[in-house]
């Protein structure tokens, strides 16, 4: 074998490792940057299409394992979801929401205001102890993308 051969061998056999290692942490950094979006809901009269966009931007990317999705309901929209006036359609998409990991946080100020507890509310949520539109900021500073439908 000639000198020319064995240089080509060489840097072909570089080539390819270099190239499988590039692929695979290709592969680890977009499982690792899974989009991370939070939705902001505040108005009564739109809760069902928060919901509905929910759900379609989950069916859209293919299922709840390829988003983080948050949602943060404050003032007259957490109404809505207090457990003994939800109507069936809400609280199922809120079981389906809780199951598939999107976090449901519902403004601590609103709580007190509507004078609820989480117990009150549809089963899932967890409380934005120190308010809805912190619990925004925080997301945000991490990372999520804000949507306000």
């Amino acid at each position: 074998m000639n000198r020319r051969s064995i240089l080509w061998s060489a840097v072909s056999a570089l080539g390819a490792a270099l190239g499988t290692s590039g692929a695979r942490a290709a592969t680890e950094a977009a499982a690792s940057n899974k989009l991370k979006v939070v939705y902001h809901l505040s108005d009564a009269e739109k809760v069902n299409f928060v919901l509905g966009n929910i759900q379609n931007h989950i069916d859209g990317v293919g299922g709840a394992e390829r988003v983080t999705i948050a949602l943060v309901i404050h003032g007259p929209a957490l109404k809505a979801f207090h457990g003994g006036q939800a109507n069936p359609d809400i609280s199922k998409r809120v079981s389906e929401f809780s199951r598939d990991g999107v976090e449901l946080a519902a403004c601590g100020n609103t709580m007190k205001a509507q004078n609820v507890t989480l117990t009150d509310l549809l089963p899932g949520f967890v409380s934005a102890e120190k308010g809805g539109v912190v619990r925004l900021a925080e997301l945000q500073s991490q990372g999520y993308l804000y949507l306000r439908p």
